[in-house]
């Protein structure tokens, strides 16, 4: 394929992407604002408590066959192998589905002791049995949903996630509602029931639409054909899903051991169980959703940056691959930079009205300057995924968590969950440090140099529009939601006319940095 020919079909999936992304951030937000306001942080905190065990068992399930399968099957389909293509869907499925039933039962039948282990409040109980099904439901989702990565029907990948939010929210609002007068343990269970009704739903979905648009198999073609002559097959999908499974393994099992990790140090620090899954669930519940509010666009622009930068390198084309990296950290740049002065500046406010949590105000400032490299952080894993450097990537994450846990540890039991903040937000910036070196040692990196100067300025003025605004308006008496309505979109509207006028001015001649090779 010519990169011509690819450009737009980048654009356009990172598009479609996007879009569905931001519908889906509303909808989850929307859901997740009134889980909140039923449950309270200590609901949430179950929910966070219980929630870690399935991305393990997913993870492991998956074996990272998605991003084999999209890749195995756009080549074959560009080859006009339809044969191969079947065989690469019914291989994945056989071996995904076999794992995920064998390893939930494995779950379900030794719940108790492994909540023994796992969970610090034995409360989160029945929300980690809710949540148990749903690892084979979403393993065979993923698998089809890299199929129709490698079909280029990104269209298709964007409807069943609309969907999928769509239906959650209804179920979150009934389970919850019907739940919560037997007390917030079974309200959380409920909760954790209703995702795993809207994946099914949207496993329905993407099955249905499979077998609209499938092409006719010959006769001699069968599941038992395919599995018994698949083994190359086999071999093909794990040379490429293993390492990325890696990754997922370690970062599952962080996030399995995370609660316990959190609770103990707190535990430490003084704090008594109940209190400490309340202020878990106020970092994990309510700072984080806001935090990762604003990234839809960069991770699906990863998504769709894999293979513009595979083929880049494989043709050799560094120019192209530059250029798709200068790309990639500007879209992360054009949304960090007023994401992180909104939530730093207005994390009080935005806490209170929305989950009417002010103490979660002061954990998401914290957050807030240090996760603006995260924005960073996603296109810089896919560019070292598009390099074929999946194993540099996951030695950056191994250290990158070690460290993690040793702040979250030390500075948790010294400070509280305010230590526990500064511990994660370590590591965010650890990762991202990482990752850039990663790439610089390997193609070198360059960018203009005039955009991030005229960012950071912008970013300075906004701050201080947005404060003076903000007291102006509180002084005047008027209510905090038009409070900070008009003072965001004030000081928004300052940031994006700095950024005119010292576009303006720029000189004739870019200035670049470079690093690395």
């Amino acid at each position: 394929m010519s990169i011509p020919q690819q450009t737009p079909s980048f654009m356009k999936g990172t598009f479609i992407l996007s879009v569905a992304a931001f519908i889906n951030r509303i909808l989850g937000f929307v859901s997740g604002m009134f889980v909140a306001r039923v449950l309270g942080a200590e609901g949430i905190g179950l929910l966070m408590i219980a929630h870690p065990l399935v991305p393990l068992v997913i993870t492991i399930t998956e074996l990272g066959l998605p991003v084999a399968i999209s890749n195995l099957v756009a080549a074959a389909d560009a080859r006009g192998e339809s044969a191969k293509v079947r065989q690469i869907l019914r291989v994945s499925l056989a071996v995904t589905g076999f794992l995920s039933i064998a390893l939930t039962t494995v779950s379900l039948l030794c719940s108790e002791w492994i909540a023994s282990i796992l969970l610090s409040d034995q409360r989160a109980y029945y929300a980690m049995l809710a949540i148990t099904p749903i690892a084979p439901i979403v393993a065979v989702s993923a698998v089809l949903k890299g199929y129709f990565r490698g079909k280029q029907r990104m269209h298709t990948i964007a409807a069943s996630d609309v969907l999928e939010y769509s239906v959650q929210i209804a179920c979150v609002l009934a389970l919850v509602h019907l739940l919560i007068p037997y007390g917030i343990a079974y309200a959380a269970a409920g909760a954790m029931a209703a995702s795993v009704v809207s994946e099914a739903i949207s496993l329905l979905f993407l099955l249905a639409s499979y077998k609209l648009r499938r092409e006719r198999p010959s006769p001699e073609e069968t599941w038992v054909s395919h599995l018994r002559t698949g083994s190359g097959t086999f071999v093909e999908l794990l040379r490429i899903g293993l390492p990325t499974t890696g990754h997922g393994i370690i970062h599952s099992l962080y996030g399995a051991f995370q609660p316990l990790l959190v609770t103990t140090s707190l535990a430490m620090a003084g704090i008594g169980t109940a209190m400490a899954t309340k202020q878990f669930g106020m970092l994990g519940g309510f700072a984080f959703p806001l935090l990762f509010m604003p990234s839809f666009i960069t991770q699906s622009l990863s998504t769709a940056l894999i293979p513009a930068i595979s083929e880049a390198a494989a043709n050799n084309n560094k120019l192209l691959m530059h250029e798709r990296m200068d790309q990639a950290m500007r879209l992360g740049l054009a949304i960090g930079a007023p994401a992180t002065v909104i939530l730093f500046i207005w994390a009080t406010p935005l806490t209170t009205l929305i989950y009417s949590a002010p103490e979660a105000g002061r954990l998401l400032q914290i957050l807030a300057p240090m996760f603006f490299l995260h924005y960073f952080d996603a296109p810089l894993h896919a560019i070292l995924l598009g390099l074929g450097r999946a194993n540099a990537s996951l030695w950056n994450y191994i250290i990158a968590t070690i460290f993690k846990i040793i702040a979250i540890f030390v500075l948790g039991s010294e400070l509280g969950i305010v230590g526990v903040a500064y511990g994660m937000g370590i590591g965010m910036v650890l990762l991202t440090v990482l990752n850039f070196f990663s790439i610089s040692s390997s193609i070198g990196f360059y960018w203009t140099v005039r955009p991030y100067v005229q960012v950071s300025l912008s970013m300075i003025v906004m701050a201080l529009c947005g404060l003076i605004s903000y007291r102006h308006l509180e002084a005047m008496g008027l209510p905090m939601l038009w409070t900070v309505i008009g003072s965001a979109s004030f000081s928004l509207l300052v940031y994006l006319v700095c950024l005119a006028f010292t576009d303006s001015w720029r000189p004739r001649r870019k200035l670049f940095f470079s690093w690395g090779k």
